[in-house]
């Protein structure tokens, strides 16, 4: 299993949607607002692998009206 953070910016007055639409995401385990640069962390835990959590990003989380842009942090098993 693959695990992935997904830092989330939105266009002004667009998080509250976009936060709705993530949480009705099959794959996205946990989405929350929060403070600082970015507007929203979504949790992908359901991912077998990098292609999988790079279809969901590309798909799902990009795709969504109001997503300006993304990052992603892959959880390290070390």
């Amino acid at each position: 299993m693959v695990v992935a953070g997904v830092l989330i910016k939105t266009e002004p007055g667009k998080t509250k949607a976009v936060l709705r639409a993530l949480r009705k995401e099959k794959g996205i385990k946990y989405a929350y607002a929060v403070f600082g640069r970015y507007d929203i962390i979504a949790t992908i835990t359901e991912a077998k692998s990098l292609d999988d959590v790079a279809k969901i990003i590309a798909e799902k989380v990009g795709s969504l009206e109001g997503v300006r842009n993304t990052e992603t942090l892959i959880v390290a098993n070390i």
